[in-house]
């Protein structure tokens, strides 16, 4: 997985947990948070609090335990 796959998808959905982008690429957390502090350094991605929604509407996770990222393009 490359910097540009991440990109794309975060583009595309605009907001996603880090869980989320784990399963989707089959990758490891620590490692896409490497590849998301890239995206915040050039100011492309913002990791938002802890505690906000992310927007799924099912309500089924705990908003203080899930990383949200947010394409800011």
């Amino acid at each position: 997985m490359i910097l540009s796959e991440v990109r794309d998808y975060l583009r595309t959905h605009q907001r996603a947990a880090l869980s989320d982008l784990a399963l989707r690429f089959g990758t490891d957390p620590a490692a896409l948070r490497g590849m998301l502090d890239k995206w915040i350094a050039k100011g492309r991605v913002e990791k938002l609090p802890s505690g906000t929604a992310c927007g799924g509407g099912c309500c089924k996770c705990d908003p203080e335990t899930i990383e949200i990222y947010e394409w800011k393009g």
